[in-house]
C-alpha cells in the first residue's frame, strides 16, 4: 500500500493562515474591549495634562470617569467636577458617533459627530445645553485661581459645526456662554453681575468667527468685540463699575485690564 506523501506546502500555507487569523482576532477583542484608561491617556495627552480622566472604568467605547481640569505640571489648583463623565462612542466608517453626560451638569446627553478624511477633521454638535460650576476653572490655574470665580456658566449650541481642512478652520452655527450670579474673591461685592459670550460663525462656515462679549446685568460692566483668526483671537474691549460699585470692584479693575481713569481696557491678541 502506498502513502500519500505529505504536502509541507500546503501545511505551512495553512499554519499561516490560522496564526494570521488568531492575530487578527486577538486585535479586534482588543480594539472592542481596550479598557478606558487608554482613552483617559489619550485625553491627558491631547490636552498636555490640562484635562484628565481620572478614575476611569469600562471601555473605550463605553465607559466613565471623574473629569479634572489642571493647571499643568506641578500645579496645585486641580479642580474635580462632582459625579462621573459617561461616555458611548460608537465607530462607523471615517466617523464616530459621540455621546456624553456629566452627571452634575446635564439634563440631556450632548451628542457629536466626529468625521476623518484626508487632511479633513469635521466636529458636528448637536442643539445642546448644560450647566457648569464657575469654580471649576480654578484648576486651569493662572489667571482662574486668582479670580477663584464663582457662579454658574451655561453652555448652549446651535447648528455648531467646527471643520479643519488643509490646517484651516471653518465654523458654522452658535456657540454661547452665559456666566450667571459671577464673584470673586478680588471684589467684596457679590454677585457682580450676569455675562454673556457668543462666538458665532456663518451658515456658509467662516474662517474668522466673531466674538461678542456682553452685560446681562450687574454693577461691573463688561462689553467688548473680537475675532478669531486662525488659532488666535484677537479681542478688545472695557469693564467698568456702576455708580457707587466703583470701590468694591477696583482691585479687580486694576488686575483684569489696563486702568484708564474709571475704566479698565481689555485687550488679547
Amino acid at each position: 500500500m502506498k502513502t500519500r506523501p505529505v504536502n509541507h506546502h500546503a501545511s505551512s500555507a495553512t499554519w499561516r493562515f490560522a496564526v494570521a487569523g488568531a492575530l487578527l482576532g486577538s486585535l479586534l477583542a482588543c480594539l472592542l474591549w481596550a479598557p478606558a484608561h487608554w482613552l483617559s491617556w489619550a485625553v491627558g495627552q491631547a490636552s498636555q495634562g490640562r484635562v484628565q480622566l481620572d478614575s476611569p472604568r469600562g471601555t473605550v467605547w463605553q465607559g466613565s470617569a471623574h473629569i479634572t481640569l489642571n493647571g499643568g505640571t506641578g500645579s496645585l489648583d486641580a479642580q474635580t467636577l462632582p459625579g462621573r463623565l459617561n461616555w458611548r462612542i460608537e465607530p462607523g466608517w471615517m466617523n464616530l458617533q459621540i455621546q456624553l453626560q456629566a452627571d452634575c451638569c446635564m439634563d440631556q446627553p450632548a451628542q457629536a459627530m466626529l468625521h476623518a478624511g484626508w487632511s479633513l477633521l469635521r466636529v458636528k454638535l448637536d442643539n445642546h445645553q448644560s450647566r457648569w460650576p464657575a469654580a471649576w476653572l480654578t484648576g486651569l490655574g493662572a489667571p482662574w485661581n486668582t479670580l477663584q470665580a464663582e457662579g454658574q456658566l451655561q453652555l448652549r449650541t446651535e447648528s455648531l459645526q467646527l471643520q479643519w481642512a488643509a490646517g484651516r478652520l471653518q465654523m458654522q452655527g452658535l456657540a454661547e456662554l452665559q456666566a450667571q450670579g459671577m464673584s470673586s474673591r478680588l471684589s467684596t461685592l457679590k454677585p457682580m453681575g450676569s455675562y454673556r459670550v457668543q462666538v458665532r460663525g456663518t451658515p456658509e462656515g467662516t474662517a474668522t468667527p466673531e466674538l461678542q462679549l456682553s452685560t446681562l446685568q450687574g454693577p461691573l460692566q463688561l462689553q467688548g468685540q473680537g475675532q478669531w483668526v486662525g488659532s488666535r483671537l484677537r479681542f478688545s474691549g472695557e469693564a467698568h463699575a456702576d455708580e457707587g460699585a466703583e470701590a468694591a470692584l477696583s482691585n479687580l479693575l486694576n488686575i483684569i485690564g489696563r486702568r484708564q481713569g474709571t475704566r479698565s481696557l481689555l485687550s488679547l491678541g
